[in-house]
């Protein structure tokens, strides 16, 4: 078995996972325990604004997603926390995706906006051959270049990937790519925003040190 060696909560620390009622959060907070850290879930605007860290994870529809944001009054509360204050921020599957100005999933829908990009569909008839959509498994990743969250973690490594749609832009927020029929953004960032199109929680080893690396980034106090 490997150990992951992570630097005990302080009593500045603490990290809330956004409780939009887009799923998986209990696999992500155990991620969490699993390297030594007590995050909790939250939806509560006090506990978002006391927080060092801020994870969005999700599964489900842009759409949905979005629309729940905003009836709990988070999307400007975010924005102040993430983009403002400059919280360390990681955003997981649907919780990338939502970083991006708008998507095409169903219907087009605004999204947070936060970064210059946009979430289109995989393109199912690649080279003759049906691709599978969603996407749905294991899968390697390439580094674009180097970000702290891949820290000790060799390049080529695999993840676990569930998706139908993917983020992309022409802005070099990439940190990492995948490929499936063609190469996409795997993972982001951009300042304190740090993102995965894979889900860290269900990637074994790999991704749990993705979770020791995020806890393990500084961060600011709250104001």
């Amino acid at each position: 078995m490997v150990h992951l060696y992570v630097k005990k909560n302080t009593l500045s620390d603490k990290i809330v996972i956004i409780d939009y009622k887009m799923g998986n959060l209990r696999s992500v907070q155990k991620a969490f325990k699993k390297v030594g850290v007590n995050a909790i879930i939250s939806n509560k605007h006090q506990d978002i604004i006391e927080a060092n860290k801020i994870v969005l994870p999700g599964v489900g529809a842009f759409k949905d997603a979005m629309s729940n944001l905003e009836e709990l009054n988070l999307i400007p509360l975010l924005y102040d926390e993430v983009i403002k204050k400059k919280k360390k921020f990681l955003g997981i599957c649907l919780g990338m995706q939502l970083l991006a100005t708008k998507s095409y999933e169903f219907c087009e829908t605004k999204g947070l906006g936060w970064l210059e990009a946009e979430i289109i569909k995989f393109d199912s008839s690649h080279q003759n051959k049906q691709l599978k959509v969603p996407h749905v498994g294991w899968n390697n990743i390439s580094y674009k270049k180097s970000s702290k969250i891949f820290n000790d973690i060799p390049n080529n490594s695999d993840f676990y990937f569930v998706h139908s749609y993917h983020f992309t832009t022409d802005k070099d927020y990439a940190t990492s790519v995948c490929h499936y029929g063609n190469d996409f953004i795997a993972s982001i960032q951009k300042d304190n925003i740090y993102a995965t199109q894979f889900h860290p929680e269900k990637s074994q080893i790999h991704g749990l040190s993705i979770i020791k690396n995020f806890v393990d980034l500084e961060s600011e106090s709250p104001c």
